[in-house]
This record gives C-alpha cells, structure tokens and sequence, in this order.
C-alpha cells in the first residue's frame, strides 16, 4: 500500500509526501533507495538520483529493482542528450550570428589558464560537456602552469565558447591576430642611459631604417617578459646503424626580455645587443665579455630599477602547446631578427606569447 501511495505522490507531484512516506519505509527495504533515487530525479537532483541508480545497480540483488534502476538511468541519459542537443544548437546559432558582425571573422587564439589540481576536478565536467570531450580528457587538457594554447579560429566563435567557459569557472581569454599585429615593437641596440628619462637607441625589425633614439621612464614599465629561444645548427651524426645523417640539434638559447610600455614593447635580446655600446656593463670578471656574463650584467642594471614589475616567465610552457600550429604562427610577424639558417616558429610563438601578456 506504501508503494501504490508513493507512485500516486511522485505522479502528482506532491513531493513533500513522497519524502513522508519513504521516511516510513524500513531501513532494510531494497525499494528505499529506489523511491529516493525516483525523488531526486522528479525535482530534478540529476547527480544525486544518478548516484542512488548506479548503486542498486552495483547491488543487483533484486531483478526488478535493478530493471527500475537501469530504466532511471536511461532516462537521464536520454535529458542529457537531449540538453547537450538543445545546448549545440543555440551555440552554433549564436556562433553564426556574431561571425558576420564587423571584425568577427578575423583570426584569433583561445587560451586557457592554469589551474590548481583542485579547480581542475571542479571545473573539468563543465569544460568537458561544452566543449564536446570525454571527463578524463577535459582534465588532461586544463593546463596546471601557464598558459595553453586550446583553439584558433574565428574570433567570434570562440568569444561565444570563451563566454560560456568563463561563465562555468574556466579561467581563459581570447584574442584577435589583429590587435597582435597592431602592437609596435623596437628592437633595443643599447641603453644610453639608465636613469629617468631612460634613452635607448632602437631599431625596428626587417625595416631597414637607420637605429634612431626613444626616451621613457621606468614607471611607464607595466610589466617585462622573458624567454630563451632554441638556436638550431644542422649536425652530422652517426645514426643507429653507423650511416651519417644530418640533422638539426638546439646548440645553444638566445635569451630574450620584453618591456611593455603604453604604446609599444621594447625588445631586448643578447644576440642584438650592442654590449660594447652606451651604458657600460660591470661583467665578471671570471668570464669577462662572454654573452652569458654580459647579458646577466645587463639584467642586474635593469633590475635595480624593475625590482616589482611583473615578469611574465612560463614562455616555454606555452611554446610547447603552439608551436606546431604553423598555420596561425603564418600570420605574425615575430619582430625578431636572429641569425638562423632556416626561419623558426619559435620566433613568432615567443611574439605571440609578449603580445598576449601585453594585450591582456
């Protein structure tokens, strides 16, 4: 009589006598479980009504009861789906709209940001069900240091996926190539001077015009980026059979620092550096004139002056996950001249990575 009380309670809806009655079920009958189970999902508890189902599952210990279990399940399958189906199609349609707006078909990258191992597990079913991904997968994806390059395309559609991460706990951001590409960079020869107003004598990349000087102070500095990029020199070696083989080995790293101004970014990097000029260098006098006790020389002079400016440092963390999207790196200008053999999308990743710190 309980049981035909119960199914009258949930078929009309009247929740709280549903409650009631189960209450005054005996803790050891098998349909307990199963009438709480049919109580979370009827007020729509989705999780805990899912964990109750699996659980008479696992027991197994009454057919019929299992049989209700498998059919709860089946029917929380079939509202997520058709979610999930709701959901895609709302998206692709707002995608389509903000697409043909003005400026929203331009190139851009989605990046996502780190995440403590705690803030994954919390926000891995969300970044999972919007973006299409098995829960095991999402989780792998998060990154937890720095940043991950996660998507390219149309900046319009990935403000709309960016949009619906943030909104569900997903630290990210995005950027058009556009406003990358509109960034002015100099390339620093040297400093002539150290104190305010600092003077720098400054080139710009594969502009072929002469070095001129630029002047600012070092509270205009907002932030500075660092980085080192691989120098690859082609080797011959002996492979595993003994036959020669030729082939590219990083033989050394140029080291790279980027200040960001209002209106520009000043790059320095040692291989351009003109050390025998402007601001004298106190270098060791252990390894006087080598580029590494130089550059560290130039970095103590900057320092001093630099000391709480934020230095965005995880530039190889984010290499490793652009790097091999050469399509996109085609689209920037990496500002950069370094002696190479053969053109690097190191160069450009490293441009990609300052932009976006500045950008942002």
């Amino acid at each position: 009589m309980v049981d035909l009380a119960i199914e009258a309670a949930l078929k009309h809806t009247n929740y709280e006598e549903v409650s009631r009655l189960i209450a005054h079920l005996l803790p050891g009958d098998p349909w307990k479980p199963l009438y709480q189970a049919r109580l979370h999902e009827a007020q729509a508890e989705w999780e805990s009504a899912d964990i109750l189902y699996r659980e008479i599952l696992r027991q197994g210990n009454v057919p019929k009861l299992a049989l209700e279990a498998r059919q709860g399940l089946q029917r929380l399958a079939q509202r997520e789906a058709a979610l999930h189906q709701q959901e895609t199609a709302q998206r692709q349609s707002q995608i389509a709209t903000t697409v043909t707006q003005a400026g929203q078909s331009e190139l851009g990258v989605l990046i996502l940001e780190a995440l403590s191992p705690e803030e994954k597990s919390e926000v891995a079913p969300a970044f999972a069900r919007i973006m299409q991904l098995d829960p095991y997968s999402a989780r792998l994806l998060l990154p937890s240091r720095g940043w991950r390059l996660y998507r390219t395309g149309a900046i319009g559609e990935l403000k709309v996926y960016g949009q619906e991460l943030l909104e569900s706990g997903v630290p990210l951001f995005w950027q058009s190539l556009k406003e990358v590409r509109q960034i002015k960079v100099y390339q620093v020869c040297y400093f002539k001077t150290l104190q305010n107003p600092v003077q720098v004598m400054v080139t710009e990349a594969h502009s072929g015009a002469p070095p001129h000087l630029f002047s600012f102070d070092w509270s205009e500095v907002s932030q500075s980026v660092e980085g080192q990029l691989p120098i690859f020199e082609e080797v011959v070696d002996l492979d595993a059979r003994g036959v020669l083989q030729r082939k590219e080995k990083t033989q050394d790293y140029a080291q790279f620092r980027d200040f960001h101004l209002p209106t520009c970014i000043l790059r320095v990097y040692d291989a351009a550096y003109q050390f025998n000029q402007g601001v004298p260098l106190d270098t060791n006098k252990a390894e006087p004139g080598t580029s590494w006790s130089n550059w560290r020389s130039l970095t103590a002079l900057w320092q001093q002056h630099l000391a709480n400016v934020q230095t965005w440092d995880q530039f190889s963390a984010f290499a490793d996950t652009v790097i091999e999207q050469t399509d996109m790196l085609d689209h920037i200008d990496a500002h950069i001249n370094l002696f190479r053999r053969a053109d690097s999308y190191w160069d450009p990743a490293f441009h990609l990575y300052s932009s976006l710190a500045y950008l942002k």
